[in-house]
């Protein structure tokens, strides 16, 4: 199962998630999100470390995707909306709210389903079937990654603020314990 962990803003949160399994690690390149880092701050915070880097996107051009993929060291992007850029892996990302439309995710490796705002989570069943790589998001925490692995099967979650004590900065267990719980429910 691929596991990322996101909205990572200090080397110490980053180095935690990998050790404790995570496969993937996050950084937000919106600027104004209180988790926003510099292609170049987020370069710095993944350096050696053995994840995929996985930069976050909200309806950027192709061409200034492509220059912080770059200059942060990504292997992954993920879209919400905006142009999907030349040379890294692509990830879709979606807000639940009114159904799935797949047809939009056309080329892209992965589908991401994230709840209708920040924090909130939605009906896990949506994700079934959606795509051959699905990745649930919004709303998980420690106490029911497991239910959402074991409800939407899918390919991988992804954490942010249910892991958080206050906005960039996570709480080294609940990483832990996250990660650990996403495992179980997975085999």
């Amino acid at each position: 199962m691929m596991i990322k962990i996101c909205g990572l803003t200090r080397r110490e949160d980053a180095e935690v998630a990998v050790n404790a399994g995570a496969t993937a690690i996050g950084f937000i390149f919106v600027p104004r999100s209180p988790r926003y880092i510099t292609p170049e701050k987020a370069a710095e915070l993944g350096e050696g470390l053995n994840a995929w880097k996985v930069g976050i996107f909200e309806d950027q051009p192709a061409k200034a995707v492509e220059e912080v993929a770059r200059a942060a060291k990504l292997d992954v992007v993920q879209l919400y909306g905006g142009e999907t850029p030349q040379g890294p892996r692509v990830w879709r990302a979606f807000r639940v709210k009114n159904g799935i439309d797949p047809a939009q995710a056309v080329g892209a490796e992965a589908v991401l389903l994230d709840g209708p705002s920040n924090g909130l989570g939605f009906d896990w069943t949506q994700a079934r079937g959606v795509a051959e790589k699905v990745i649930v998001a919004g709303g998980l925490d420690p106490s029911n990654v497991a239910e959402a692995v074991r409800v939407a099967r899918p390919w991988g979650v992804d954490v942010s603020s249910g892991i958080e004590i206050s906005p960039g900065i996570k709480d080294h267990d609940k990483i832990r314990r996250f990660i650990q719980a996403a495992q179980e429910a997975a085999q």
